[in-house]
């Protein structure tokens, strides 16, 4: 029973034509059989058994009401009324132990009970039901339940039941394509339930419990269901930390995406959770038929290590968990080729070749439910941006969010209202929530999380019905990223994770959801002068009369000011100058507001910097910041340190701004949002490039002009600057300005750095410039007909670079 046998794929063997045909053969042959025997038919048509040779009539039925719902049959009315069935549950609160020790070796007559009656199935479901935060269930497909007793009373419970439907770095690590997985994924087993009693305090109980039941899952699997399950999945959300599953030898895989397994659209509304997997059997690999796992590249990188020309679209997309390799392969090309003009339409990119403009768009063209999802393109390059992530002592998880404006695309559908232009027309577009990883120096590692929403325009209801209902909304964005920050500093162990978040984040449920993630610290700029405990009067003013604590100079660069259109607010001009900033610093208690929880803490402490401009210069506002933290700060120097960090929240609206106008991600022309919002994740992984290349190119000068562009490009770069007098760069600053140049930089004695503006631009030149260089070479000038060799696998293999 133990040998290799496909899970029955009844839904999908149903719905193929000749499916349809011989369950409707089925329905003329027995006009009079109810549900339940045309189930049993068709069963034994198609040969629907489990492990132990039972007819599956459960799934089959489920399969034939879909079939109906399709208008693809019609079946038997049913002789009983459909609805969801209660679950049985005790009269009373399961009694709590009595007298259980500190010690898991002090327990008396511990034992694993399989839940094999009704008596023992209501006593569970009553302990999940008052106990565990997800409750009682129901669970799906196969499952075991199991009881935990002792001579104390009933210490827990533990549920296993149907994996989930598609993990991307579950499905990465094995190695499986989707039709194996769909023949096999009943040989993997979620753990969805395990219960310690909160009144048991019994030190390595869970570790020791789950170690007992995993030694005799298997073979209570097999007698129950046929077969053995050779892994069992489970998920570990924020607060809790997984300890014991580490001291039970589970292998950390990842975060999920926040998907729940009914959600057919893509919203991530789900908690993102820590992946684990247990191997229950050794050689489950061969008898899965998968190779070995993919390699265990996982060490540090540099922030710009391995983004050069050639080989970086590999880097951050290749091995994207689309469904198909043939997918991968695909988005690993359009996005070379969409960087090399990020301004253009991919069908003006491609060049008049159609094969990969119709590759492209066979790819952002999938059906909703595919697994091309925004999560799926985006996963190689969050891993990559967690190995950057690992060479930081400390990195800044900047979240941020921005509206992307369609109205000028009516036939593109799912959009939402984003607001209204100037003559009070609603605006259709997409919101998107990010988290932008930065080094403290300002370096952006690269782009963690977003979440796409189209957002509902405001019902005609009371003014106070409709703030609520859209701030719960902007609350679950906030807290959603902090708790995946939460799962990043548990694979990051040794690097500091800082969420920073401008005023829009300043509401109280996220620092109380903060003091259950104590792994992330925040930094938030104030928005609402709060009342403070015990008659202190508020925020602002209490921190106005505290003594001044030091000074810190604030580079405050210049804005020039522009109208409001109809895709962007109107803004003030900005002279640029040097700030001299008072500071001010002062640890203490903040108030539970009106609109928080009522089981929210009533007070929470917290340490405000306040900040504000000692001289400004006539007619200038003068700059004057609160900035809350969870962070301790003792001295004038950690106060500087949380300014300098808050200011840095404004690489993520450069990297907004690189994204809609570096990008044009607001001309694509998508017709449903979803391929819309597939397009835009390949772009954002571009735009942060362009602004890794623009920011490396000042911030670390020195390095080596290969860190980011390859021969042909250099080749390029060195002709270019050789033909204005220069000498061929050999630093990766020297390289930077000369494309920064391409793209209209003036590099005058007083000119500023170039901006990500400039190196877009001069990357488009640069790129046509090689095209250019590559034809010239393919061409032997003595015969005019293409040599034999192209340049760019000279230059690959290690050939003449000019």
């Amino acid at each position: 029973m133990g040998g290799v046998r496909a899970q029955s794929q009844i839904k999908r063997t149903l719905s193929q034509p000749q499916g349809v045909a011989r369950v409707l053969a089925l329905l003329r042959e027995s006009p009079e059989a109810h549900r339940t025997a045309l189930a049993d038919r068709v069963c034994a048509e198609f040969d629907f058994v489990d492990g132990r040779g039972r007819a599956q009539r459960a799934g089959c039925l489920k399969a034939l009401r879909a079939l109906e719902r399709a208008g693809q049959v019609v079946l038997p009315a049913p002789r009983t009324a459909p609805g969801r069935p209660r679950a049985r549950r005790l009269k009373q609160p399961v009694p709590p132990p009595q007298a259980v020790p500190a010690e898991v070796a002090e327990l008396i007559d511990l034992e694993l009970m399989l839940v094999e009656n009704d008596a023992h199935r209501a006593l569970w479901n009553e302990l999940m039901a008052r106990e565990h935060p997800r409750g009682a269930g129901p669970l799906v497909g196969c499952q075991l339940r199991y009881l935990i007793h002792s001579a104390h009373g009933w210490l827990g419970a533990i549920g296993f039941a149907a994996a989930a439907l598609s993990l991307s770095p579950r499905d990465q690590w094995i190695g499986w394509d989707a039709a194996r997985r769909e023949a096999q994924l009943h040989r993997i087993v979620g753990l969805t339930r395990f219960l310690i009693r909160p009144e048991v305090h019994c030190r390595h109980l869970a570790s020791h419990v789950l170690g007992r039941v995993l030694r005799r899952l298997g073979a209570d699997f097999e007698t129950r269901y046929g077969y053995r399950p050779w892994l069992v999945e489970t998920f570990v959300e924020p607060p809790h930390s997984g300890v014991s599953l580490k001291a039970s030898n589970w292998r950390y895989l990842g975060a999920s995406s926040g998907r729940g397994r009914q959600d057919r659209t893509h919203r991530a509304g789900e908690t993102v959770k820590a992946i684990y997997v247990y191997e229950l059997e050794a050689d489950w690999r061969a008898r899965l038929g998968v190779g070995p796992p993919p390699p265990t590249d996982d060490g540090p990188l540099e922030p710009g290590e391995g983004l050069d020309g050639v080989h970086w679209a590999e880097h951050e997309f290749g091995g994207a968990p689309l469904g198909d390799p043939r997918r991968s392969r695909r988005l690993v090309e359009s996005a070379r080729r969409q960087a090399e003009e990020p301004m253009r339409a991919f069908t003006a990119v491609a060049k008049e070749d159609w094969p990969a403009v119709k590759g492209y768009y066979r790819l952002i063209d999938q059906p909703a439910d595919s697994e091309v999802t925004p999560q799926n393109i985006l996963k190689p390059h969050r891993e990559r941006t967690l190995r950057r992530m690992q060479a930081q002592s400390t990195v800044l998880c900047i979240t941020d969010g921005t509206d992307v404006n369609f109205t000028s695309h009516p036939q593109t559908t799912g959009l939402g209202v984003i607001g209204t232009n100037q003559t009070g027309a609603l605006s259709r577009g997409l919101h998107l929530h990010s988290t932008l990883a930065v080094t403290t120096d300002g370096l952006p590692l690269g782009v963690l999380r977003t979440r796409f929403e189209a957002p509902e325009p405001k019902r005609a209801a009371p003014a106070s019905a409709n703030e609520k209902k859209e701030k719960e909304k902007k609350s679950v964005r906030w807290i959603g990223s902090l708790r995946d920050c939460a799962t990043l500093a548990e694979a990051l162990p040794k690097t500091r994770i800082i969420n920073v978040v401008d005023r829009e984040a300043d509401f109280y449920e996220l620092f109380a959801e903060q003091q259950r993630t104590p792994n992330v610290a925040l930094v938030v700029r104030a928005k609402h002068d709060r009342r403070l405990p015990d008659g202190q009067g508020r925020l602002f003013e209490a921190l106005r009369a505290t003594e001044p604590g030091g000074t810190v100079a604030l580079d405050v660069t210049r804005q020039s000011a522009r109208t409001k259109s109809s895709k962007r607010q109107a803004r003030i001009g900005r002279t640029p100058r040097t700030a001299e900033l008072v500071l001010r610093y002062r640890r203490l208690e903040i108030l539970r507001d009106a609109k928080a929880p009522r089981d929210a803490q009533e007070t929470l402490p917290v340490t405000v910097v306040h900040a504000v401009e000692s001289s400004p210069p006539n007619g200038e506002k003068p700059i004057e910041w609160f900035v809350l933290t969870t962070l301790t700060v003792d001295t004038a120097e950690q106060a500087a340190q949380i300014l300098s960090w808050y200011s840095l929240r404004w690489r993520i609206e450069d990297w907004h701004r690189v994204l809609k106008s570096g990008c044009n991600i607001d001309e694509l022309g998508h017709h449903t949002a979803e391929r819309l919002e597939r397009a835009i994740a390949i772009r954002m992984v571009i735009a942060w490039r362009v602004m890794l290349m623009t920011l490396l190119g000042r911030e670390a000068p020195e390095l080596p002009p290969q860190i980011l562009f390859s021969d042909v490009e250099l080749r390029v770069i060195g002709d270019f600057a050789q033909s204005r007098g220069r000498d061929r760069p050999n630093q990766l600053g020297e390289a930077v300005r000369i494309v920064a140049i391409l793209g209209g930089y003036l590099n005058r004695n007083n000119d500023p750095p170039p901006g990500h503006q400039l190196m877009w631009h001069g990357y488009t030149t640069l790129t046509t410039m090689c095209l250019a260089y590559q034809l010239r070479d393919e061409i032997d000038p003595m015969t005019n007909h293409p040599t034999d060799q192209n340049p760019i696998d000279r230059d690959l293999r290690g050939g003449t670079s000019g």
